[in-house]
This record gives C-alpha cells, structure tokens and sequence, in this order.
C-alpha cells in the first residue's frame, strides 16, 4: 500500500460524551480525500467501542501503548500521520498535553509527533471556563496547536452554554484551512487507465511496451487526495496499491476495454493515461512456438479504446487523452496530436516526445497539454505529480 502525503490523519478521541459525534467527523473527513486511523483513549471506548472505529474507518485501531510493542506503535504512528485531530478533546486530555505528559498511547503519539495539532475541545462550561483550562489552552495555541472554540448549546442533561462539541461543517472546514486541503473533486467519479498492455503470442512471449504506469497512478493518487472516488484500471505495472482507490488489475487491451466500459457511465472523468498496444496476434498458440517456427507475427488491429468511449461520452463526463508521438516542437506532430484529440472526442490531450525525452519509467515528464484545437500549453519538465495536479485543475474547469 502507498498513500499520498497530506492524506494521512490521525482521529484521537478522548473520553467525553461527544465521542459519539467524532464518527460523523471520520466520515465526513474520508469524503473529503483522507485516510483516517483512530486512536482512542482508554476511558473513550466506554462510549464508544474499538469495533466501531475500526468498522467505520476500514482500518485497525491502536487502543494501548503495550500492544505490538515489537512495531513501536507511538513512533511508527507519529511518522505516517499528517496531521492530529483530537475530537472530542476534554479537560483532562487538554491539561495532559500542555504538561507534555505520556502516558497513554494517544499521548505518546502526539509528543513524538511533528506533525499540526489541531484540538476540537467539548466539555462543561464549568471546565471549559475554569482558569486552568483556559491557561492550558493558551500555552497549547502558544506552541502552535490549532484549538477551535468550542460552541454555544445544551449540554448533557439540562445543562446549557459554552463548550459544546462544534458543528461537524465548521471543524472540517477549519481543517482544511489549517492544512491548506483542497477537496474540490469530493462527490466525483474520476476514471484512470494506467501501465501498459501486453498482448499475448503463446504462453511466454506477449507484444508489449514500457510503461511505468507511474502517470496515471499519480493522478489517481492527486484525484483521492482530493476527495475524488476513484477506481484505477492498471495493466501490468510493478507499482503500490493506493490505499482508499478501487484497482482493477487487468493485462491485455481487450481486458482493460471491458474494464472501462464497465465503469465509464458512472464516470465523470476517463483519464486515459495507459499505454495500449495497438496491434494484438491474430491467432495466440495455447503451447510455446519453438523458436525456429517464430518467423513471423501476423497482427489484427485492437480497438481504440479512447475513441470507442469517446463515442458514448455524455453531456458532463470529461476525457483526458494521452499522445505519446516524437518531437513535441514538431509542427507536423502537433497538428496530428490535434486531429488525435478530435478524432476520439477528447476533451483535453497531453503530447509528449518518448522519443528524445526519457519519459517511460522517469519520475518526470514534459510536454503539450491541449485544450481544443486552437489553444494549447506548453508543459515544461516537472515532475508526474504536478501534471497530475495541473491536469485535474483543467478538467475541473470542463466539469464546471
């Protein structure tokens, strides 16, 4: 598994009867592109259970410094997370970190953390008044902890005032302004073709190229970060799973069309980033062929896939096209990258030069994105995450 950094989050849930509104927080924080790991306080899990946060997150929750000692929980934990939310942070919680105590597993993270600290605090208005709380809040913002105020309403029994476990709308939002996120795929499908396909001669031999699949993994990784659905057809790549993406493995062109077609209508962007052979045998040997009888190859043209759910595409969906041709400066090359565009009813299409520039299995990438036939923008060399990024701002433009 690979995740995508600034995705990481780390939920603590301290022991106040506002637990239970941290399980909406969790949800509404995966909607928005992150990965969620809970670590709950002893005294938390007596309102709500350790089931429930590993049912709701889909992953194991840490619940004692003394469990898989041999794994350094409180360190390992501390490294992967990107960030710390504590919801519901409660008095005792509170006066345990500003005195820089350790002595539970939640704790321990937080102190070996470098990561931002943001505090959600819920509790009486008693206690959320009382001098030494307010003076423990001022020393946890002094360090620069993010505690969001927390606001005016009832309480348990009759109780009402200042204290109540915010709306789940304001602490996202202050996330996110905190952690500068950007989720503005959230609520959408985006489709992502990736690798290369290999198309079989006899049970050894196959037609085949040499795709990373690198690009389109990093924009199915851009797109969940940012809080896109997203389902990865790969074919034949030696990459990491993404945590939190649908992966559809698949090997030859055939596979990977019936792959996309299955999930194209769902979709609101087909990002066609994989390399597919165009050309397949045209008979494949259920037996290796001895090397003196392998002479000649006869082929049979596969489909074009691009172009095939270019036809179907409707009014809202998006296709991103890829070229892979030489010469990017060529204006013979970029006028048939043009036609390409137009010919598979691509909405936006990324021509690049394989033949003077090492892109197959680089890190990097340069070239043309273009945006209809007139209008076009050169791509300097950056790395595949920032084309991922800037491909994605250009389809969501289209989108709307």
């Amino acid at each position: 598994m690979t995740t995508l950094q600034g995705r990481e989050i780390l939920l603590g849930v301290g022991g106040g009867i506002s637990a239970y509104k941290s399980c909406e927080l969790l949800r509404r924080l995966q909607d928005s592109g992150f990965l969620v790991r809970v670590v709950p306080t002893r005294s938390s899990l007596n309102f709500v259970g350790a089931a429930t946060w590993e049912a709701l997150s889909g992953r194991e929750v840490a619940t004692d410094l003394w469990n898989r000692v041999h794994e350094v929980p409180h360190i390992s934990l501390a490294k992967s997370s990107d960030a710390i939310v504590i919801a519901p942070a409660t008095a005792d919680l509170i006066a345990r970190l500003a005195s820089g105590r350790a002595d539970d597993l939640l704790t321990n993270v937080v102190l070996a953390s470098t990561a931002p600290i943001i505090l959600v605090p819920a509790m009486h208005t008693e206690m959320w008044l009382n001098q030494a709380t307010q003076a423990n809040v001022q020393l946890l913002r002094s360090r620069g902890y993010l505690v969001i105020e927390p606001e005016v309403g009832r309480m348990t029994g009759e109780d009402s005032g200042i204290g109540r476990y915010p709306e789940i709308s304001s602490i996202l939002a202050q996330i996110k302004a905190h952690l500068n996120h950007n989720d503005d795929y959230a609520g959408r499908h985006v489709l992502v073709s990736a690798g290369g396909t290999r198309e079989k001669i006899d049970p050894v031999r196959y037609i085949g190229n040499l795709s990373s699949g690198k690009q389109g993994y990093a924009i199915a990784l851009q797109a969940a970060k940012r809080g896109a659905e997203v389902t990865l057809v790969s074919a034949n790549v030696s990459l990491p799973d993404i945590e939190g993406v649908s992966i559809v493995k698949v090997e030859s062109a055939a596979q990977m069309l019936q792959a996309l077609e299955a999930r194209f209508d769902s979709a609101d962007l087909l990002v066609m980033s994989a390399a597919v052979a165009d050309a397949s045998p045209s008979t494949e040997s259920d037996h290796k062929i001895d090397k003196s009888q392998l002479t000649s190859i006869t082929l049979s043209p596969n489909p074009d896939i691009v172009a095939t759910l270019g036809d179907r595409k409707k009014p809202g969906q998006v296709i991103i096209a890829f070229a892979a041709q030489g010469q990017t400066d060529d204006a013979s090359q970029l006028q048939k990258a043009k036609e390409k565009m137009a010919s598979k009813n691509a909405d936006l299409l990324y021509f690049n030069d394989v033949i003077n520039t090492e892109i197959f299995g680089s890190e990097e990438t340069e070239g043309v994105i273009l945006m209809n036939s007139a209008e076009e923008l050169r791509f300097p060399r950056a790395t595949k995450m920032t084309l991922a990024a800037k491909l994605l701002d250009l389809a969501l433009n289209k989108l709307g």
